[in-house]
């Protein structure tokens, strides 16, 4: 059991199904899910949306071609106001890719268990793709719906990209004999590749703006396989997704057997923050004096907190903003 354990946590196995044409991942997360919710001393109701997320950015990016970053947003009206996940691709071959995730929200409003999604309200769940300097970032909005994190993130596919998808997923604290209580997260996303032809099946009669389900992008050929995947995808149990004792591997053999099930390479993640103090003068070089003066405390510093990672930033406000004097040169206004 413990050798299984430390060969699949925090990993992303990206998988086949031959016989149905069908493409999946299977994530665990555990070491990087403790890390991001450690930063902070998020209520229940937000640490299950949080899990939720990290593990969708984890199989979603892991199955873009990514030259940067990849951002998962939920934005919503209710007490849950933002939860936000970055996923960065590995910078070569054979490299960690890199997660973190925070959220804001009215603890004010946040109803003790009370559904955890049912608490965003109206929103959208949104996708954004970065593919670094001299790239338009691609953006992608679906509104909120479906009950979960997960039905949201299959209806973008369905929407947005055309693309048949299904998310599992099941988080929580576990603990094993002698060791402390820790994060263990585990999930599999399923996928119909595409055909070549670049037309879809269109529901009759559809209504304009009609939010699109994955049976609605299905001809009826591709129809049986992605049906059949999912009634056995809907079988797997939660302690087969979160392990430690059921490998990866050892899941899709149970699930997906007649279906010819073929691994690849798997992916391991870290937990990951991009912020430094360049990237926060950066942000702030677009702002006069007078918006510095603005922000500068009583002390005469400007601080900033990375709300991902919990790093904290003091700096001198004569060296921000755009008309800022270059101390280390010695140059003036």
């Amino acid at each position: 059991m413990l050798g299984s354990k430390i060969a699949w946590d925090d990993t992303v196995l990206p998988f086949q199904l031959d016989a149905s044409d069908i493409r999946g991942r299977v994530v665990r997360l555990d070491g990087v899910l403790d890390q991001i919710l450690s930063q902070h001393a998020y209520p229940d109701e937000i640490e299950a949306l949080v899990a939720e997320m990290a593990l969708l950015t984890a199989m979603i990016g892991q199955t873009m071609k990514l030259r940067w970053k990849l951002s998962l947003q939920v934005r919503g009206d209710g007490p849950v106001r933002l939860i936000a996940t970055d996923y960065y691709a590995p910078t070569k071959e054979g490299t960690p890719g890199r997660i973190r995730a925070y959220a804001s929200y009215d603890s004010s409003r946040l109803m003790p268990r009370v559904d955890p999604f049912s608490q965003i309200g109206k929103g959208y769940f949104a996708i954004l793709i970065d593919q670094g300097q001299g790239n338009v970032p691609y953006q992608g909005i679906t509104p909120i719906s479906g009950g979960s994190l997960s039905a949201c993130a299959e209806t973008y596919f369905a929407q947005s990209e055309q693309l048949p998808s299904r998310f599992v997923a099941s988080f929580g604290k576990s603990q094993l004999p002698g060791e402390e209580a820790e994060w263990r997260a585990g999930g599999v996303m399923l996928q119909k590749m595409p055909k070549a032809s670049p037309f879809v099946a269109q529901p009759e009669n559809a209504e304009e703006n009609r939010v699109l389900r994955a049976d609605d992008i299905l001809s009826e050929d591709d129809f049986e396989d992605w049906n059949r995947a999912n009634i056995l995808l809907d079988t797997v149990e939660d302690m087969e997704l979160v392990g430690p004792h059921v490998q990866p591997t050892e899941l899709l053999v149970r699930l997906f057997h007649e279906d010819k099930p073929r691994v690849f390479d798997p992916q391991p993640v870290e937990f990951g923050c991009q912020c430094s103090e360049d990237r926060v003068r950066e942000s702030l070089s677009i702002y006069s004096a007078k918006d510095i003066a603005h922000m500068t405390t009583e002390e005469g510093v400007v601080t900033a907190d990375c709300q991902f990672c919990g790093a904290h930033y003091v700096l001198d406000p004569e060296t921000l903003g755009f008309k800022a004097e270059d101390k280390q040169d010695g140059d003036g206004d």
